[in-house]
């Protein structure tokens, strides 16, 4: 008898929530609604800058641009209905995040080691569970309970042990988590069981 016990645990466990779908990075120059979309700018084999958001596409003579805003001056603006720089980047230099299909997430595990991408565009980012990473404070979490995905959430801290026993991180809105910064305004926080939080 040295066959070894199948794991009742494989694949996917009915008690483990699945994973949520993964950000898919699209040229803003297809047909993809900008206002307030999260964006990357930057050049094919040079490199990408991130947290930003856009608003509606600009055309000035024959050429078209996307405004970008710094994502903590795009809540300001929004919040305290101020108005707020936004240079013009040209379309084909911005890409937009929008949320994938499920199909893919967590049919092969992570290997460890560095991961090789194209420079030709953004790379695509699986979710990550919360526990596998190194840090989660200050990151983009998204929190899933039955299936249901809530993004646009940061983590306030890193993992620590519950009050009822779990490992835990508390997460807040990501408007909250910027008017920290502009107005020293603690956040409200909710208390997230590891198992059910991803970085995004």
């Amino acid at each position: 008898m040295t066959d070894p016990l199948p794991d009742p645990f494989a694949d996917q466990p009915d008690w483990a929530p699945l994973p949520p779908r993964p950000i898919e990075i699209v040229p803003a120059t297809g047909r993809v609604e900008l206002r307030g979309r999260r964006v990357l700018v930057g050049l094919p084999g040079l490199g990408w800058r991130g947290d930003l958001r856009a608003d509606e596409r600009v055309v000035q003579g024959s050429r078209t641009y996307v405004p970008v805003i710094p994502e903590h001056e795009w809540y300001r603006a929004e919040s305290e209905q101020v108005e707020v720089f936004a240079p013009l980047v040209p379309v084909e230099r911005v890409w937009v995040e929008t949320v994938g299909d499920r199909k893919g997430t967590g049919a092969s595990p992570r290997e460890p080691g560095i991961r090789l991408v194209s420079l030709d565009a953004p790379a695509r980012r699986v979710p990550t569970p919360v526990f596998e990473a190194d840090a989660v404070a200050g990151r983009r979490v998204v929190h899933v309970i039955e299936s249901i995905e809530h993004r646009d959430l940061r983590a306030v801290t890193e993992t620590y042990s519950g009050a009822e026993g779990d490992i835990c991180v508390r997460v807040t809105s990501e408007l909250e988590w910027y008017r920290w910064a502009w107005r020293g305004q603690a956040p409200t926080t909710l208390e997230v069981p590891v198992h059910l939080l991803w970085i995004e």
